[in-house]
């Protein structure tokens, strides 16, 4: 049997809603890869553990049926915090850690330890379902300068450096000859521009890849008119509308539409942002639909920090540039406006004159002039015809998960 490396989560999740409601937090991307994807790329010789809250788990089962889920059974596992963003550097650093020992970050948050079964066994003797890693003994415990994100500005601002290590992890050789088939496309750095097999370029494209790498994924198309900036990510089978200006610091996931000026920030797979609009050091998930000139703020006027509501408490960003965060399947309508540091929970539905309120609950439907629950039925159907458009059913499980979640956050809505 392979040694078996397990990606965990901690209560530091909450940090991370509403955009970690129906994923874990390594399933976040930044960069190129998703955490979790970095960690176990890493450690190519393990086989995975995935641990997550306990509401998770069927959907994470079906999502990834070659990993185990929550089982702890085995000889020996090295656990690894899916809030740590890996490098070379710490990942090297977490490869030599001796049995028994446990990694501590600087606030005290365990980010790594490799255990025996007579420990692990411990590990969950809390009904939160959390890993208890301060119930074990005899275990010696080892300061660590690995730092760990603890919210979602947190992966937009390391998301340019994070294109670039993913870049050099994934593309061993750069070369020019997969671009000479593209005619009439301006490259600038060519080596540090990768096209996967299957892309299309349409003329009159500039990919300038002076400030960092840019990777096209598989079978996405690049229309004409249009500039990207790197670092810059494309996922597969995506679409850039023709005109659309992809400023540095930006990843867009599989399966997206996007047009308009994106800068600085992460877009989850199937989101669509189509149309003319300004889409700024923002965080996006899966599923979301921005309407035509949906614009946010990411700058205050008066240039001071920006501040985030989260779990009901302003928190200082410590960033004068802070955008949009918004949850799986929330859609705007045209015109939509945001202001700085606005959170948008799951399955909202965003429309009216003026800027809505900085933070919006899961399930809420309206804008400024009024806000009202948005039906949990209606919102499945809608669910369930949108991921049908491409070509995906919702199974029972995720669905189940979306009338959970909704239940969760009824009290917000209150």
């Amino acid at each position: 049997m392979k040694s078996m490396l397990c990606i965990f989560e901690d209560e530091g999740f909450k940090n991370f809603l509403p955009l970690v409601y129906l994923r874990p937090v390594y399933d976040l991307r930044c960069g190129i890869l998703t955490l979790r994807e970095k960690i176990s790329l890493r450690f190519p010789s393990k086989s995975l553990i995935l641990h997550s809250r306990s509401y998770l788990n069927s959907v994470l089962r079906e999502r990834y049926p070659k990993f185990v889920v929550n089982e702890f059974d085995f000889p020996e596992i090295l656990f690894v915090n899916g809030r740590v963003v890996l490098t070379t550097g710490n990942s090297k650093q977490i490869a030599k850690l001796d049995l028994n020992k446990v990694l501590v970050a600087n606030d005290g948050t365990v980010a790594a330890a490799r255990l025996l079964p007579d420990k692990i066994k411990n590990l969950r003797n809390s009904d939160s379902g959390f890993l208890q890693f301060d119930s074990i003994s005899d275990v010696q415990r080892v300061n660590t300068n690995i730092g760990l994100v603890n919210y979602p500005w947190d992966l937009v601002n390391l998301n340019g450096e994070e294109i670039k290590n993913d870049f050099a992890l994934l593309v061993k050789k750069s070369s020019d000859s997969n671009l000479k088939k593209f005619h009439a496309v301006e490259f600038k750095n060519k080596k540090n521009i990768f096209i996967s097999s299957g892309a299309v370029i349409d003329p009159f494209v500039f990919l300038d890849a002076s400030n960092g790498p840019i990777y096209i994924g598989k079978n996405v198309h690049v229309m004409s008119h249009t500039m990207i900036q790197g670092p810059a990510f494309i996922g597969n089978d995506s679409l850039v509308r023709s005109h659309a200006a992809i400023y540095h610091n930006t990843s867009i996931g599989e399966v997206c539409k996007v047009g308009g000026e994106v800068e600085g920030s992460i877009i989850h797979s199937f989101s669509n942002k189509q149309h003319e609009g300004f889409l700024g050091n923002s965080y996006l998930g899966s599923w979301v639909n921005l309407g035509a000139s949906t614009n946010n703020s990411d700058l205050k006027n008066n240039y001071s920090n920006v501040s985030v509501l989260l779990n009901g408490k302003p928190i200082d960003t410590n960033s004068q540039f802070v955008g949009l965060i918004m949850g799986d399947h929330s859609k705007t309508a045209i015109n939509t406006m945001f202001n700085t540091g606005s959170v948008i929970g799951v399955s909202c539905n965003v429309f009216g004159a003026g800027f809505p309120a900085r933070y919006l609950p899961s399930f809420s439907w309206g804008g400024s002039d009024s806000l009202q629950t948005y039906d949990i039925n209606k919102s499945i159907v809608v669910a369930k015809v949108v991921t049908a458009r491409r070509g995906i059913t919702m199974s029972e499980n995720e669905i189940n998960l979306l009338k959970y979640i909704f239940e969760l956050t009824a009290a917000e809505r209150k």
